[in-house]
């Protein structure tokens, strides 16, 4: 390769490598989502525009259809007491559940919904002591003189078993002595940390007619 040559090509790499940069700039610039927040969004102004808000799973709020997720959020910092409906096409954490923050990135529609591309749901951890708690082994076979009372129950949570709140039952929760198992149902927010494979929790709830346990709170054992 002569001299001549070899300057012609470097030059050519180096436009190459110009229009590359600015390709990259002009999709990054235009794929960027602004941070609002949830009234702002709910407002109207920024219909067809990509964004990303963070909000509270409202209350039951949430339903499933194929594939496609429906829910509310709201902003639990403020008290205007307005809401933001939430359309996501894709599968749900395991953390997904009432009062869970969501930060939701897409496109709000001319209906007013955002069309989220992207869900993230995060839960602060919550711990509590085990003392006293029953494990499902002695829960379970308690059987029917227990159905309907209030108690604790600590286990580990079974590998593999945690859905999303409204994709059936929460998890399974397992004796870690004796694999015993009981089938969970929770509706609420819980970190990715208490839902982890095989994490110990504490349970505070009843044993239901139909063998499973309803909790009313969820937390990592201390």
């Amino acid at each position: 390769m002569n001299a001549k040559t070899k300057k012609r090509m470097i030059v050519v790499t180096g436009v190459i490598v110009m229009v590359l940069i600015l390709i990259l700039a002009i999709v990054g610039g235009s794929t960027a989502a602004k941070t609002i927040g949830v009234a702002d969004a709910a407002s109207g102004q920024y219909v067809d525009q990509r964004v990303q808000v963070t909000g509270n799973v409202v209350e039951n709020s949430y339903t499933t259809t194929g594939n496609v997720l429906t829910f509310s959020i709201y902003d639990p910092d403020s008290e205007d007491g307005v809401t933001l409906n939430v359309s996501y096409d894709g599968a749900a954490a395991s953390t997904f559940g009432n009062d869970v923050t969501a930060i939701c990135t897409g496109k709000i529609g001319d209906d007013g919904v955002l069309y989220a591309s992207e869900m993230v749901t995060k839960c602060p951890s919550k711990y509590e002591s085990g003392t006293e708690a029953l494990t499902v082994d002695r829960m379970m076979g308690y059987g029917s003189d227990i159905t309907g009372t209030t108690v604790r129950v600590t286990g580990k949570i079974q590998a593999g078993s945690q859905n999303a709140a409204g994709q059936g039952d929460r998890f399974v929760l397992e004796d870690a002595d004796t694999g015993a198992t009981v089938s969970v149902l929770f509706d609420g927010a819980v970190s990715e940390e208490t839902l982890a494979d095989g994490a110990s929790v504490v349970l505070t709830g009843n044993l239901t007619e139909d063998g499973k346990f309803s909790a009313t709170n969820v937390a990592l054992a201390e």
